[in-house]
C-alpha cells in the first residue's frame, strides 16, 4: 500500500498522507515517499498549487512514528535533509502549498502544518505541541515558527503544557485561515488552490519567494529586498499588459458579485 498518495488534476497536486490506522504517523518509509511526491511536483511545470491532507478523519498526522524513533534513534527529529524531513521537502516547493488539516496535527505533524503556506481546517482539527511531554526538542521549525504565527505568550502556553488547540481557536489566533465542516474541507481547499492557480505562474513563484525571503529578514532589509525585486520585475511589464489585467480584475469582481 502506498503511504503517500499523489493526485494531479487541472494544475493542482493533492498529497495525502496514507497511514490512517497509524494516525498518518511519519515513518521513515512515508517520509521517503513524501519527498518523492514533492520532487515529482517540482519537476512538473503544469502544477500550479499543492494541497496536503491526511487520510481518514482522525489525523492530519500524529508526527514522527515514536515506536520507530525509539528503535532507530533520534536523528530523524533534527535531520534537515528534504529526503527525510517532510517540512524541508514541502518548503522547497516554489508554488503555493495549502494544508487541509482534517484531524489532529501533533508535534512533528504540527510542524508539517506550519510548513504549509496557508492552513485551513475542519471542525475536527486539533493542534498540539507535545515535544515537552516526550522530552524531545523540536528540530523542524516549530520552536521558532509558532511564536511568529500566534504570538510569544500563546506559543509558550501551548509548548509548555502540550495542551490541544481546537480548530476555531486556532482560527481566532491566526494559525488557520478558515474552518469548515469535514465534508467541505477538501472542496474548499481545491477551490482555493484553483483560484491561486489562475495567477500567472512565474509571477506567483516570484511573489511567493519575495514574501518568504523577506519574512526571514529584519524589516529594513526586507523592504530593500522588495525594492530590488520590484524594480527587476516591474521593468519587464508593459503598460498595455497592466491595462489588460486591470480590465480582467474588474470583470472578475463583477462575476464574483453575481
Amino acid at each position: 500500500m502506498a503511504l503517500v498518495l499523489l493526485e494531479k488534476s487541472d494544475g493542482i497536486a493533492t498529497i495525502t498522507l496514507n497511514r490512517p490506522d497509524a494516525m498518518n504517523a511519519l515513518s521513515h518509509d512515508l517520509r521517503t515517499e513524501f519527498f518523492n511526491a514533492c520532487k515529482d511536483i517540482a519537476n512538473d511545470s503544469a502544477m500550479r498549487a499543492v494541497v496536503i491532507t491526511g487520510a481518514g478523519d482522525r489525523a492530519f498526522t500524529a508526527g514522527l512514528d515514536l515506536k520507530e524513533l525509539g528503535q532507530q534513534g533520534l536523528g530523524a527529529a533534527t535531520d534537515q535533509n528534504p529526503a527525510r524531513n517532510p517540512c524541508r521537502a514541502l518548503e522547497s516547493l516554489d508554488i503555493p502549498v495549502i494544508g487541509a488539516i482534517n484531524g489532529v496535527a501533533i508535534t512533528g505533524g504540527f510542524e508539517l502544518a506550519l510548513a504549509c503556506d496557508i492552513r485551513i481546517a475542519s471542525t475536527g482539527a486539533r493542534f498540539a505541541d507535545t515535544h515537552a511531554r516526550v522530552g524531545i526538542i523540536p528540530g523542524w521549525g516549530l520552536s521558532q515558527k509558532l511564536s511568529r504565527f500566534i504570538g510569544l505568550s500563546r506559543a509558550c502556553e501551548l509548548s509548555f503544557t502540550g495542551q490541544f488547540l481546537d480548530a476555531q481557536t486556532a482560527c481566532d489566533w491566526g494559525l488557520v485561515n478558515h474552518v469548515y465542516k469535514p465534508q467541505e474541507l477538501m472542496p474548499k481547499a481545491h477551490a482555493l488552490a484553483t483560484d491561486m492557480a489562475s495567477i500567472e505562474p512565474e509571477f506567483l513563484k516570484a511573489y511567493k519567494k519575495l514574501i518568504f525571503d523577506g519574512y526571514d529578514r529584519n524589516y529594513n532589509d526586507a523592504m530593500m529586498l522588495e525594492k530590488q525585486t520590484t524594480d527587476a520585475w516591474n521593468g519587464t511589464v508593459t503598460a498595455e499588459e497592466v491595462e489588460q489585467r486591470r480590465l480582467a480584475v474588474i470583470e472578475r469582481g463583477r462575476a464574483l458579485k453575481t
